[in-house]
Formats: structure tokens, sequence, C-alpha cells
């Protein structure tokens, strides 16, 4: 099975995480859009794509694949102290170097997922740097719109986050461009996943790349859309979960999806978010999703066996006993 997953940070790492428990054909296809910490810091001193949210989505499938290895702990690992370092993580640093010598960001995390004993694949949503430009109400006069720029400035923001846009800084503002393997991904497998995790700086800027858009509405792929356990502060502060399904209409209007799955203690009304999920094409399903022992996390087990239900596929695995392989239903 071929599995895409869209997104960034640490809501990517969970949708990877169980994704590499259903196959080992798993691509991640990640937002370029971080200004802050290390990779802000990379990103305005080289001009280089962020490498952050690549980086984590590189260590989330060695964890995955390969349990704790000593490359993706150390890929992970920042440096201390209060020098030129502090901050950055080593695998930023890697990355860094890799894309100024192969001039290439497809070429370099491609080295890179080598370098780490990944068979799965990370591309960036772009090649190019991006920018997002966010209206915000509730800053001042309840009604008044401002537009705040800036991945960080968006994600903190006191105000209610209305809608995005992409930008890109070194064209000008010009239309952002898809990366061409992230969208030949897209269009040739066989489950897409977008979400959990920042619904308006990580989830929807890939709906406003026109390319990765239209392979997105194209695309043969099952479709289906894991939404976060709690709203995130600043961003979707106060959203229900039915309210995160209708930000994704707004956002993509042509775009169908076929599940949308949700943790069950986190839907206050079910009704509510069968119906939005209704109008985007899909079935909501609720499962017990939620990692019990951390707060705000899902459990990788539990959402890849909600994953399996819901695709209902045949699938082949790899007997851990005996190392034959197998047949079987997805029930």
């Amino acid at each position: 099975m071929r599995a895409v997953a869209l997104g960034g940070g640490h809501g990517l790492h969970a949708t990877l995480t169980a994704a590499r428990r259903l196959t080992s054909d798993v691509t991640a296809v990640v937002t370029v859009a971080d200004d802050g910490g290390s990779s802000g810091r990379l990103r305005r001193e080289l001009g280089l794509l962020p490498p952050g949210d690549l980086r984590q989505a590189l260590a989330a499938l060695a964890e995955a694949e390969l349990g704790e290895t000593l490359w993706a702990e150390v890929f992970q690992h920042r440096f201390g102290g209060n020098g030129a370092l502090a901050g950055h993580a080593v695998g930023n640093l890697v990355l860094a170097g890799l894309f100024e010598v192969l001039g290439d960001p497809v070429r370099a995390l491609d080295e890179a997922r080598r370098l780490l004993g990944v068979s799965g694949r990370v591309l960036p949503m772009s090649t190019e740097p991006l920018e997002i430009e966010g209206e915000v109400t509730g800053l001042s006069n309840h009604d008044e719109v401002r537009t705040i720029r800036g991945q960080v400035a968006l994600a903190s923001t006191p105000g209610r986050v209305r809608r995005i846009e992409l930008r890109t800084p070194a064209r000008n503002g010009g239309t952002p461009a898809a990366c061409p393997q992230a969208v030949d991904a897209v269009l040739g497998a066989d489950v897409v996943f977008l979400g959990p995790g920042s619904w308006f700086t990580s989830v929807l800027p890939h709906l406003l790349v026109p390319g990765l858009h239209d392979a997105l509405v194209r695309t043969e792929a099952t479709k289906v859309v894991i939404l976060n356990l709690v709203p995130q502060p600043g961003e979707t502060a106060g959203f229900s979960p039915e309210r995160h399904l209708d930000v994704l209409f707004e956002h993509a209007p042509g775009l169908r999806v076929d599940t949308v799955i949700a943790d069950r203690a986190s839907v206050p009304t079910p009704r509510r978010l069968s119906d939005a999920a209704a109008a985007l094409g899909a079935r909501a399903v609720l499962a017990d999703v939620a990692d019990p022992n951390v707060a705000g996390l899902h459990d990788p087990d539990a959402l890849a066996d909600c994953v399996r239900e819901a695709l209902g596929r045949r699938w082949s695995a790899r007997d851990r006993d005996g190392g034959e392989s197998r047949e079987g239903t997805w029930r």
C-alpha cells in the first residue's frame, strides 16, 4: 500500500508513526513555511528551505521503522549553551549542508533518508521557502480584520484566524509551485492523509499550493482526514471538531475526502461532525485514538488500527513469529 501523509511538525510525526505500522511505502509531504527557531534562523541566514519539519518527518520514519536508532537520536539532538549553535538541531544543520552542497532539496532529503536507513521518503510541498499570510480578527475592534504574516505569528496570535494564503518571498509573492515529486506521490497513492497538526500553519497550506491542490482533487487514493484531539491555543481556540472541517472546505471547496477520523472523547456532538464530514463526501469514524499516557498526543497503534478498519482493504503483513508472508483482511 502506497501511503502519503501531508502536514508538518508533531501532527505529521503522529501520522507517519501510525502509517509506518501499516506499510513500508510511506511518503511525507511537508510544509516549508516555518520561520521560527532554528529553522527560521537558517532560512534567514542562508536562504534555504526551513529544515525543521523535514527533519522531524525523517526522524519519525526512522523511529517507527527501526526503533530508537543512533542517527535518529542525533538528528533530533539540539545544542545547548549560549553560542551561535545554541538551539540548533543537528539534523537541521545536516540538511542545510546537504541543501547547499547538492543544490536540490529533493536529492538532499533522499540522501538524508539513506543516512538514516529509512525506506520511506520525505518531500517538501514546494522546493522554495513559503510565507503564510493570514486574516485575523479580535485583536482590537471585534470586526476589524488584520493581516498577519509568518507561521510563528499566526500560531501564537491571540486573535481568531479566519483565512490564510501562501506567498513566495523569493518571487515577490508569486503563486507557490508544488514539488513535482510530491504531486506524483499524491497521484500515485493508495491512501492520502491530511492532519492532525496545526490546522492553519501545517495542514491547510498544502491545499493552497495549486499543483498539490489539483493532485488532491484528482487522485484516486482514499483520502483520510485525522482531526486534532484538542483545539490549538491561538490558531484554533474555541474550534469544534466540525469547525475544523468547515475551514478545510472553505479553503478547498473542490476537495472531497472519504473518511474523517476523530477521537471519541474529543467530539461532544457526533451528529454535527457527521454532517460536516458528509459535506466533504466523507464518513466520520469515532474511535479511542488518544494516547492514554500523554495528553494531547495520538496513540500510533490505536490510530493505525482505526485507519486499517476505516480502509477495509486486503493487506499483507510479515508474520513476526515465523517470518512468513501472510494475507489477511483489515477488520
